[in-house]
């Protein structure tokens, strides 16, 4: 159980630091990165869901990706 936790962890931070690169961010803060990743991939499978989109790994990292850029552009866009 733990185990999962952490790798959850592990592929949510390193989501949210692909999402960071792609959206052109500031990659300073493993935290916030971290915090993307787990925030991205809950609104990456939301979106999956609705779409009826789901699998495996990759589909899920790619969904997490997905989410994390969006509530980047979120953030950024509420922020301004």
């Amino acid at each position: 159980m733990i185990w999962k936790l952490l790798v959850e962890l592990v592929i949510g931070a390193l989501c949210g630091f692909a999402a960071n690169k792609l959206m052109k961010g500031d990659s300073s803060s493993i935290l916030k990165n971290l915090i993307l990743g787990i925030i991205g991939g809950l609104v990456g499978g939301l979106i999956g869901n609705l779409l009826g989109v789901g699998g495996g790994w990759i589909t899920g990292i790619l969904l997490s990706i997905g989410g994390a850029c969006l509530v980047v552009w979120l953030v950024r866009k509420l922020v301004k």
